[in-house]
């Protein structure tokens, strides 16, 4: 390999705060047992959190973000992986304490690396990403919680973006009747497209009133946004239904009560996409690659964007702009 590569390094100083393209060289990436030639990225939530000065996601600069990454091995130190395998790292600490994929390469512990399965490019696993895998979870847990097509309709709330587009094409996949929420009305077709039998305005989710308890309208619900809109969503579900949340982008507070809960025996499910055991994340990556992967992967992106274009794009995606995936090509 060349001895300098190109890395996209956020910087952050006591007067200044910058986020630009340079050279570094392998020397500079952290310890870790695989050395990867990175192919493919992604553009997430937290993502765009480390390109501002008051994200409070990285810990230390300079650093480099992206917390998911797909690639060749170039070296390793474990035997479970050797050069040329295609492989995939997200979450852990990824893109928050440890240098991530926006980079042509990385070096990653082999404990947080998944094998790309069968079924699967490269450019295909970071098109799913993090937001696909987090998706795919989210319906592997409402399901193992007793959730099936014949229970009724489904919520997916935040449905244009990543987790939401993924979720609402992996219920209707496998049968659900979905229910897609939008702040965005020009988005009704493409929401259609992914498989979504009714499209409805988050107002409709969340009007501004939280009851106690109000009418029984989902018989699940795959919620990226939680705050206000998660309390609403929890009154709404059917007796034993569950919700399963996965992001925050309504606030961290809930301002719910017991009462869904034990009038309805409502389940709200905590979903962990950074900490997933191995195990279960090799499993969902491999139902990824089958049965819960859409027929028309490039449906779900918005634009293929080069490591030089980050930094006008990332802080895009914290103001609710993007569409589906933005993946990263180095």
């Amino acid at each position: 390999m060349n001895e300098q590569f190109n890395a996209l390094i956020v910087d952050k100083t006591e007067n200044s705060f910058s986020v630009s393209v340079k050279q570094i060289t392998p020397e500079e990436l952290p310890q870790g047992d695989v050395f990867i030639k990175v192919s493919y990225s992604g553009i997430n939530y937290k993502d765009g959190l480390a390109s501002i000065p008051d994200g409070k996601i990285v810990r230390s600069y300079p650093f480099i973000p992206g917390i998911d990454l797909a690639g060749v091995v170039v070296s390793s130190e474990d035997p479970r992986f050797k050069k040329g395998d295609e492989v995939i790292a997200t979450s852990y600490e990824i893109g928050v304490s440890h240098f991530g994929g926006y980079s042509e390469y990385a070096r990653i512990p082999a404990d947080w690396i998944v094998p790309l399965p069968d079924g699967l490019t490269l450019k295909e696993a970071m098109t799913f990403g993090t937001a696909g895998f987090t998706a795919a979870l989210s319906v592997q847990r409402l399901e193992d919680n007793g959730l099936s097509p014949d229970k009724g309709k489904v919520l997916v709330t935040g449905a244009t973006g990543g987790v939401g587009s993924f979720a609402v094409s992996i219920l209707a996949k496998r049968g659900y009747d979905v229910v897609a929420s939008t702040g965005k009305e020009s988005e009704k077709a493409y929401l259609t497209n992914l498989g979504a039998k009714e499209v409805v305005s988050r107002d409709d989710v969340y009007n501004g009133k939280i009851k106690a308890l109000d009418k029984e309208l989902w018989a699940g619900a795959v919620d990226p946004v939680g705050g206000d809109t998660l309390a609403s969503i929890l009154s709404k579900i059917s007796y034993t239904g569950s919700v399963a949340v996965s992001g925050l982008t309504g606030g961290t507070s809930v301002p719910t009560n017991v009462f869904p809960f034990i009038l309805r025996g409502v389940n709200l499910l905590g979903i962990d996409s950074v900490y997933c055991p191995m195990e279960t994340r090799q499993a969902i990556w491999k139902r990824m690659a089958s049965d819960l992967k859409p027929e028309d992967l490039s449906a779900f992106v918005q634009q293929e964007a080069a490591l030089e274009e980050l930094p006008d794009i990332l802080p895009e995606i914290l103001k609710g702009k993007m569409r589906g995936r933005v993946i990263v090509r180095l």
